[in-house]
């Protein structure tokens, strides 16, 4: 069986990290890079792959079966709908769009033409949310009461030396919190209510780097989010999950899910639960959950093979995704920010 045809639109961080999974995965092979930076023609030109400073020239003479498009924000949705209108389904890294207009001009273009679009809501695909999930799923947590959340880490300073990365829509609720919402959305359920809070008080970029924010879901539960990329901390997702080997391990939780049977720590999987007595005077018994681990990425990729043969529907598409951004962007809205 010949192997799917891949193309590769932006070769920063996360475009290399995509490039480096199709590497692993034997069902696919890299056809081609598109990005007009000396750093991405060097690195195609390593890897013995086309490289393209245009998407359109790339589209038309690579013609790849899928696209991964690892751009800008700004850049999420043209050329995702460049791939789209030439039928090629088309991973789009998170989020979908800079805005919940622009990302709902991919949801129409995606209708239109009938072309799958999955987006790079990575945690989704991770063993551990699919563990959380079937444990909260399963009602062994009860009615789900409370949720905490913390993303706080702290960005090098030459993270900001590329120029949009201290523009606004570029600061953590767009680039990182997005994850956390759509995560929380996915295993909790959708949001009705959001307050926050805003500061950039800390680099004075014309983002914010730091932020808390109140959630009410519409089963009831309420939640809360701290994030900063300024602060030091151990609580983080890429800290705390060990997805990816850059971020340095620290075995902490930063999920927190309270329910009315029990209560659940991620990413460390810590079970509680009452035994045969209840109330606060009873002690708790603790679980750790066995999960093996698996790069989501790699699984992420299994899933958008399946997605361009037709054997699946994207786990997550533009329309699901543009719910988390409409989150944020009410939280954009309503978050007063101090300078």
């Amino acid at each position: 069986m010949s192997r799917i045809r891949l193309a590769v639109i932006g070769a920063g961080a996360i475009g290399r990290k995509h490039i480096d999974v199709i590497t692993q995965v034997p069902q696919v092979e890299l056809a081609a890079i598109a990005d007009p930076s000396p750093q991405a023609e060097a690195l195609a030109k390593s890897l013995g792959v086309a490289w393209y400073a245009d998407v359109d020239t790339m589209l038309e003479h690579e013609q790849p079966q899928g696209v991964i498009n690892a751009t800008p924000n700004t850049l999420h949705v043209p050329c995702a709908i460049a791939c789209i209108e030439r039928g090629i389904p088309v991973l789009v890294e998170k989020p979908v769009a800079e805005s919940p207009e622009r990302a709902q001009e991919l949801v129409l273009a995606a209708k239109k033409h009938g072309v799958p679009v999955l987006v790079g809501h990575h945690r989704r695909h991770n063993a551990l949310t699919a563990a959380a999930k079937a444990l909260i799923d399963s009602g062994e947590l009860g009615k789900i009461v409370a949720v905490s959340a913390h993303w706080i880490l702290q960005k090098p300073d030459d993270y900001f030396d590329i120029a949009w990365r201290r523009e606004p829509g570029a600061g953590p609720l767009l680039v990182n919190l997005v994850h956390d919402i759509d995560l929380l959305r996915y295993l909790i359920g959708e949001i009705e209510e959001v307050q926050a809070m805003t500061s950039s008080a800390t680099r004075g970029f014309a983002n914010e780097d730091s932020a808390v924010v109140n959630l009410r879901f519409a089963c009831g539960a309420l939640g809360s989010a701290v994030l900063s990329d300024c602060g030091v901390s151990p609580w983080s997702w890429e800290m705390n999950s060990a997805e990816n080997a850059i971020y340095a391990h620290t075995p902490e939780n930063c999920y927190l899910i309270s329910g009315s049977k029990g209560a659940l720590a991620i990413p460390q999987m810590r079970w509680w639960r009452y035994g045969e007595r209840s109330g606060w005077h009873a002690p708790l018994l603790q679980e750790t959950l066995e999960v093996e681990p698996i790069d989501p990425f790699i699984l992420q990729l299994h899933h958008f093979v399946q997605v361009i043969n037709g054997n699946a529907a994207p786990i997550i598409d533009a329309a699901d995704a543009l719910r988390s951004l409409e989150i944020i962007d009410a939280i954009r809205q309503i978050a007063p920010t101090a300078a």
